[in-house]
């Protein structure tokens, strides 16, 4: 396990000069050797977009293995743990670019809530962003103003301009993600269509009465996706999340025992997977407008 907690850490993984500022800084990929990385699990301290224009090592997360393609853009957040395989290959001609920054740089601005306004910080590396030459040539335009804003000596519009460039950098990554839900609505459709099939046989099967109600985590990782990734790509698709298709088909399947059964309400809660049968009372009251009773009685 490779652990970097700060930005100084990366030159001297990669053997290059000290970074001009302490909590940013831009790599030229071309520039270092990743041989030494071959093989070994990395996690850091700080956020990392990381752009690469060729074939590189394949990255595991979890349990699998995805190839890194060409360019392909990939955003990791602090604390997340990828595996490069252990194969490296001196023959390939390296080029791309990564942006790496700490929370610190993050405190007392508009990005400091930021892996909840760019929820692909929690994507898994195989929904990694896949780039046209046109949106490569965009980010790297904010790039090289990042890079040119960090050699600058610091003054007193240092930070804000350096910040707003990257949020700048975040904000293209995010429209291009939101550009690939809709590319790639074949496969999204498919994981959809399984995501229904997931569910449905969570409750079939008697899930809910033992583990209780499915959870987005849970339902994201039969599908080999992230949480994140699963409900952006649901809200793209379907207009809800995935935490509203639980709760849609929770609805359905409540409405179905109280017309044909004559289960007490307490009983049909837990058997849907409730812990307390007042949380299911209140989200069916504010899913029909009705208590479960009221919409037992209107038959």
């Amino acid at each position: 396990m490779v652990v970097l907690d700060h930005i100084s850490d990366l030159s001297t993984l990669f053997m290059q000069e000290k970074p001009r500022h302490p909590l940013i800084t831009v790599i030229d990929f071309a520039s270092t050797d990743e041989q030494q990385l071959a093989g070994a699990s990395v996690s850091t301290g700080f956020y990392s977009v990381m752009f690469k224009n060729y074939c590189s090592n394949r990255i595991k997360y979890g349990r699998q293995y995805y190839d890194f393609q060409e360019g392909s853009l990939l955003c990791v957040a602090p604390g997340q743990v990828i595996t490069l395989d252990s194969e490296f290959d001196h023959r390939v001609q390296r080029e791309g670019w990564g942006v790496f920054f700490h929370p610190d740089l993050l405190r007392g601005t508009s990005l400091q809530q930021i892996t909840r306004k760019y929820r692909f910080f929690s994507y898994a590396t195989n929904e990694a962003l896949h780039l046209s030459d046109k949106e490569k040539n965009n980010l790297l335009d904010v790039v090289d103003r990042l890079r040119n804003e960090i050699a600058e000596n610091t003054d007193s519009h240092s930070h804000t301009l350096i910040v707003s460039n990257l949020e700048l950098l975040l904000n293209y990554c995010r429209r291009y993600y939101d550009r690939q839900f809709i590319t790639r609505k074949s496969a999204s459709k498919g994981i959809l269509a399984q995501f229904e099939n997931e569910l449905e046989a969570w409750f079939r099967s008697g899930g809910t009465s033992v583990a209780g109600l499915p959870s987005v985590r849970i339902l994201a990782e039969k599908l080999h996706v992230s949480p994140n990734y699963l409900s952006d790509m649901l809200k793209k698709e379907t207009g809800k999340n995935a935490q509203d298709h639980i709760h849609s088909f929770l609805i359905e399947e409540a409405k179905n025992l109280l017309a044909g059964t004559d289960l007490s309400v307490s009983t049909m809660a837990y058997t849907l997977g409730f812990e307390y049968p007042q949380y299911f009372s209140r989200l069916f009251k504010s899913r029909t407008g009705m208590t479960p009773g009221e919409f037992r009685k209107r038959g």
